[in-house]
């Protein structure tokens, strides 16, 4: 087995002033070989120190794409403190185009803070824990669905037990004017980027941008939220407006529960009969299940079990018994119409 000699370190000093570019090196491993993560720099002296990661997971793309856009126009935008920027925390995946990191199968996302001798995610994850999250007071850390998935863009945050911090949370979140706001109660948030963030005291602002494909206007949404964060912030002046989303430019705020994960009763092709952010009564017909093993099988009709809002459900590919393919959600408090 290889011995670390290196530690994670950046090839640029973020304490600089104007604009920095350069890469966050992870060190080789016993599984794989250095990495050298692109970073970007912006400091304008006092004020707020935010974080900005993308390509967590590597088949969700929305983020890599509005993180690069905003360094073509942040430069001349930004004010006032510290913005970092790094894209791609998972190249390997991104390149690969799959959640999971190709090189030891594990999802990023659940590793944090990592291990200096671990496995190339678990090194990944040291990297950032060690070296870019105790530069920044506030982060916003960028993922969307997933191919396989209709979403609504949204901020997502889970329970804290810290309340002022989970007000600071839920206020940034608001900020983002996205569609949904989303307080979900996970089942499994070891290893998470946000909980060990909210560990530190820090802000995080998970966005959950969408699901079912890159797209040109679900990327100018996202872009249009971030936008609003900075400008809430204080790191951007101007005005923030809720992005349009299906012909509706209002905010939301919704709490989803364990209870509200709807799961696959068989193998099959699932046929939605709701689309995401419809209003459903206990007892409507929301999907059916068309199970593929026999074709003189029934199919299964699902309903709603409870007064909810439809936040996301499967929108293609076969599904396996006990899957998940509806998230529904609760009004968590009054929704707010966007009058700016």
């Amino acid at each position: 087995m290889a011995t670390m000699t290196e530690t994670p370190h950046l090839t640029l000093d973020l304490d600089a002033p104007g604009v920095r570019l350069g890469h966050l090196v992870v060190p080789k491993g016993h599984d794989y070989e250095a990495l050298s993560l692109p970073v970007f720099s912006i400091n304008r002296g006092e004020g707020p120190r935010l974080l900005i990661t993308g390509g967590i997971h590597g088949d969700e793309l929305e983020g890599p794409i509005v993180a690069r856009r905003l360094m073509d126009w942040l430069p001349e935008a930004q004010t006032c403190g510290r913005v970092i920027i790094a894209p791609e925390i998972n190249p390997l995946a991104v390149q690969a185009w799959t959640r999971n990191t190709p090189v030891d199968g594990k999802n990023l996302n659940r590793v944090f803070p990592g291990r200096a001798d671990g496995s190339v995610s678990e090194r990944i994850a040291d990297a950032v824990s060690r070296i870019l999250l105790p530069m920044a007071d506030t982060v916003f850390d960028l993922h969307s669905f997933g191919p396989t998935w209709d979403f609504p863009p949204a901020v997502v945050t889970h329970p804290i037990a810290d309340a002022d911090l989970m007000a600071k949370t839920v206020w940034m979140a608001e900020a983002f004017k996205m569609p949904v706001t989303l307080i979900w109660e996970h089942p499994d948030r070891v290893g998470m980027l946000d909980t060990w963030a909210h560990s530190q005291g820090k802000v995080i602002a998970v966005t959950e941008l969408g699901g079912g494909g890159v797209g040109a206007e679900a990327l100018a949404i996202y872009e249009d939220g971030v936008r609003n964060g900075l400008i809430a912030l204080g790191l951007v002046k101007g005005r923030s407006a809720a992005p349009t989303f299906r012909h509706q430019n209002s905010s939301r705020t919704l709490k989803k529960l364990l209870s509200d994960e709807l799961r696959s009763p068989a193998r099959g092709i699932f046929d939605p009969r709701s689309s995401v952010l419809d209003e459903v009564k206990q007892g409507d017909l929301i999907g059916v299940l068309h199970p593929m093993d026999s074709l003189s099988a029934g199919s299964i009709e699902i309903y709603a079990p409870s007064t909810s809002i439809v936040c996301g459900m499967r929108c293609g590919g076969y599904v396996e018994a006990g899957e998940n393919i509806f998230y529904l959600a609760g009004t968590h408090k009054s929704s707010v119409a966007s009058s700016e």
